[in-house]
Formats: C-alpha cells, structure tokens, sequence
C-alpha cells in the first residue's frame, strides 16, 4: 500500500460528514457540500488512479470534475426558483 492509496482512504473518509450536511442542513449548506464533495471525489479518483498506476484512469476524474461542475450549476438554478 502506498501514499496515494492512504490518500484516497482518507479522502474517502473525508466525504461522510459532507453527506451528514448535504442531507440534514438547509439547501444551500447541502449545494456547498455537494460541490466539495465533488472536489473530494475528483481527488479520491486521482489518487487512486495513481496508487493502482493505471494512467488510463486519468480520464475518469478529469470527466468527473466537470460533471460535478455542472450538476451544481443545475442544482443552484433550481435551488434559485424555490428561495
């Protein structure tokens, strides 16, 4: 087991008291968890990516950043008409 591998477990663990947030606190305490989650997310998968050294997993967090940028963007849009 090396660094990055440690890295991601601890990113993953990272991500629980961002999801207790996004689901018990008002919305726009859950849009600014979710959009964190996001960053953590993208950086588990880049560590593991190089942890397990499968440079062909590079693509999968590059994809995963700008989806997450995105879904917030929707979720703030959203979230605007209701306030």
């Amino acid at each position: 087991m090396n660094a990055f591998l440690i890295a991601a477990t601890v990113l993953i663990a990272a991500l629980a008291p961002l999801i207790v947030v996004a689901s018990v606190r008002r919305p726009i305490d859950g849009l600014v968890a979710l959009e964190a989650a996001g960053a953590v997310g993208t950086l588990t998968l880049l560590c593991l990516s190089v942890g397990l050294g499968q440079p062909t997993f590079f693509t999968v967090p590059i994809i995963a950043a700008v989806a997450s940028w995105i879904g917030c963007l929707v979720f703030a849009r959203f979230l605007g008409r209701w306030t």
